[in-house]
């Protein structure tokens, strides 16, 4: 299989690593991390004059009508700068369960408007337990008068702070099977009955914890069937994988530029620390785990792209890189040092978020036990 980029990802790739080193300096990466809101309306407004958040979406749709493997480029390229704000959640978890759920009224308004930078929309989905299966789902919505009513927790929804629809995750039947019963709903995040707090994380990325108190939700803001959207749910963790994926091999690349600059330039007793054999071993362990990141990737990128069935490619490259990628960091801080763990430092950078993005959509032990099921063992 040929895994090049197409001229027109060429272009992609180059148009966003130029935009996103003027407009994503590690001080603004820093800058953000402090911010509230962790994005300046600025930069939003930028990205969506590019086509960014509408890369996937129909033309119909204010969209450009282009491929997985695009967003791929593109999400390569936020890894490696770092990228702050909620691209990952309302485009990627919002936009992707929009386009596979919504009724064709819904598309149109809600993709329309995320594609202009208009609307913002989170997944709410994990609970106590941090589980992204089935299984662990609580949170209920009770049939009242031809409503829904939720009562719930929800915990580590990215970006809710801005999110203007939350798309929650809730248990309207109880089974023997667990996967029978999950209702995806679109809840206006002002709701009476809506609390958001904001949670503290390692990665200062911008995670909430939401509580549905008696929160009212019509019918018709149901995306797909009811109690038949778990299915709908495995097909957007999948691509969400795939994609934060995408993120730490992005990151991976930069940090072992990092380390380069750093042991072509450093001196130890008198020689250059590239010099030495066990820098150059880490060195080569890091481009290891790295160029085998980015083919597995590829290769679950494209099946997802071309809509193959995917389940095991997904469960083995999550799982790899996740580890892979942890592992290139840690080795990456042996080689440059102390310095490395510093705040002045960008390796400290990726170094928390490759760790947060390994338990993002599952972590390396889940995707394995999920391979193994796949495998039939």
């Amino acid at each position: 299989m040929d895994y090049d980029f197409t001229e027109e990802q060429e272009l992609l790739k180059n148009s966003a690593k130029g935009f996103l080193s003027k407009e994503c300096q590690p001080l603004f990466v820093r800058e953000m991390e402090e911010d509230a809101k962790g994005i300046t309306p600025e930069l939003w407004q930028k990205m969506a004059e590019l086509g960014w958040m509408g890369l996937m979406f129909p033309e119909e749709c204010g969209g450009i009508a282009g491929s997985y493997l695009d967003l791929m480029v593109l999400l390569i390229e936020m890894g490696y700068s770092c990228l702050p704000g909620p691209f990952m959640s309302t485009v990627v978890l919002g936009g992707t369960t929009i386009m596979e759920a919504a009724s064709e009224d819904k598309k149109q308004e809600l993709l329309t408007g995320i594609a202009e930078g208009k609307i913002f929309v989170t997944l709410a989905l994990v609970e106590e337990g941090a589980s992204y299966s089935a299984e662990r789902i609580a949170l209920k919505a009770e049939q009242s008068n031809g409503d829904f009513l939720l009562n719930g927790t929800k915990l580590f929804v990215p970006d809710a702070h801005l999110a203007n629809y939350i798309i929650c995750v809730a248990r309207t039947k109880d089974g023997e099977n667990k996967k029978d019963g999950i209702t995806l709903f679109l809840v206006d995040a002002k709701s009476e009955g809506v609390e958001i707090a904001s949670l503290s994380t390692f990665a200062a990325d911008k995670l909430s914890e939401i509580v549905f108190n008696k929160v009212k939700v019509s019918k018709e803001n149901i995306l797909g069937e009811l109690n038949k959207g778990w299915p709908i749910m495995e097909k957007v963790l999948q691509q969400a994988a795939i994609a934060k994926c995408a993120e730490m091999i992005g990151g991976g690349q930069r940090a072992l530029e990092l380390v380069i600059e750093q042991v072509t330039e450093r001196e130890q007793f008198g020689q250059k620390v590239g010099s030495f054999q066990a820098v150059q071993h880490h060195c080569a362990n890091i481009l290891t785990y790295l160029e085998t990141s980015k083919l597995m990737t590829y290769e679950a990128a494209w099946r997802i792209s071309e809509g193959l069935s995917c389940e095991r490619e997904v469960a083995m490259t999550k799982a790899w890189v996740s580890d892979s990628c942890r592992s290139l960091l840690a080795l990456a801080h042996q080689s440059v040092g102390g310095t490395g763990f510093m705040e002045e430092h960008d390796l400290q950078l990726y170094f928390r978020r490759v760790k947060a993005a390994g338990v993002y959509f599952g972590d390396s032990d889940c995707h394995r036990e999920a391979l193994a099921e796949a495998m039939g063992l």
